[in-house]
């Protein structure tokens, strides 16, 4: 009797980073399977939604390459599928104190001529100064993970959802994976798997934690959301960083606040109620004040969504040192999805043996103090 079928590599989970891993992967032609517990489309992660949020400010130099090949990966997958992924606005960073955030071409701007100069829609609090990015933008993620899962099958990989991993162990030479649907040997595993990381590796189940996070998206065409008047901006607050999106493409105004409860992902998120969305709107008008924010009138979509976070902010990303087949992608922390190209292009080269050591600030093996 035969064994179960052989792959190269199997990825479990199929958000932006497992769709990048199962493309990058396909494209350098290794025999991929990926695989999801959910639907396709489905809203039960971090990668739904129309847009995100890309920047070079980074709050240490350490991210600089990372940022930079992550650019680099969104003009190669819009080359390779024709699609605008990125809609460069220029971004706005305001904060207290000391600059937070550095990168190529920033500018730290106290000035406040200067600021509404930049961008005059974006009324920054007194007290703050702000980080002007140039290279700060949109990125237009429902667009990009299709892109991503469209070129995965196009170059043979097979993308199965509604199947979820039962369990996994390393073998001499791979991995042993049992699914809802069958058992797959393969030659390296990656665990893509977002909110259930910490579930699948129960190593490093103390590394995450799961919050809920609420975003609100204002009716488009509102010539104070748009470029140039208004780019992508946050401002820092004990509360928690609000973030916005400009309506760079007729995807609306959308923001959020940086800190939700912690939430079990087993549960689906439940979903915005009316004062999480009345807040949301009073500091959208607070932070762009010619705009439209009526709760009843003008926002077209209010949404939940879970941030896996770790305590320093960075992602989780490389093969456990206990199981060398193995590769995490934890790309999480509320910020990855722009990385996408990034990450995916990573998995592939530690699938295919590279050590990327460039990645041990965001490695498995650094240890994450409280």
């Amino acid at each position: 009797m035969s064994g179960p079928p052989e792959v190269d590599v199997l990825v479990v989970g199929l958000g932006v980073h497992g769709s990048a891993a199962a493309y990058e992967l396909a494209l350098r032609g290794m025999d991929v399977v990926a695989i999801d517990q959910f639907a396709e489309d489905h809203h039960r992660g971090s990668s739904h939604g129309r847009t995100r949020m890309i920047r070079r400010a980074y709050p240490n130099p350490v991210w600089n390459d990372l940022v930079a090949r992550a650019f680099a990966g969104w003009e190669r997958w819009e080359r390779a599928s024709g699609e605008t992924l990125v809609r460069r606005t220029g971004g706005l960073y305001a904060h207290r104190g000391t600059a937070q955030l550095q990168g190529p071409g920033c500018e730290v701007v106290e000035d406040r001529g200067r600021l509404r100069e930049l961008m005059p829609s974006f009324a920054v609090p007194d007290g703050h100064r702000a980080v002007y990015d140039p290279s700060a933008g949109v990125v237009e993620a429902g667009t990009a993970l299709a892109v991503a899962r469209t070129g995965a099958r196009a170059a043979g990989a097979e993308l199965a959802f509604g199947e979820r991993m039962l369990s996994w162990r390393a073998t001499g030479d791979g991995c042993l994976v049992e699914t809802t649907a069958r058992r797959i040997r393969a030659r390296s595993l990656v665990l893509a798997t977002g909110a259930w990381a910490g579930r699948v590796v129960p190593e490093f189940a103390d590394l995450f934690e799961v919050w809920r996070i609420v975003t609100v998206t204002l009716r488009p065409d509102q010539p104070a959301a748009r470029p140039p008047r208004l780019g992508a901006f946050s401002v820092d607050r004990p509360e928690g960083l609000v973030f916005g999106i400009p309506d760079a493409a007729g995807n609306g105004f959308k923001a959020g606040v940086d800190a939700g409860e912690v939430w079990d992902p087993r549960r689906p998120a439940a979903p915005p109620t009316a004062d999480e969305i009345g807040e949301l709107c009073r500091l959208m008008a607070r932070y762009v004040p010619g705009v439209a924010a009526d709760p009843q009138r003008d926002v077209v979509e209010a949404a939940s969504c879970l941030y896996t976070m770790t305590r320093d902010r960075r992602f989780v990303l490389g093969r456990l040192p206990w199981a060398p087949p193995v590769v995490v992608a934890a790309a999480c922390s509320g910020h990855g999805f722009k990385f996408a190209p990034a990450i995916g292009a990573a998995v592939a080269d530690l699938c295919g043996g590279d050590d990327r050591r460039d990645l041990d600030f965001v490695g498995v093996q650094r240890r994450l103090d409280p």
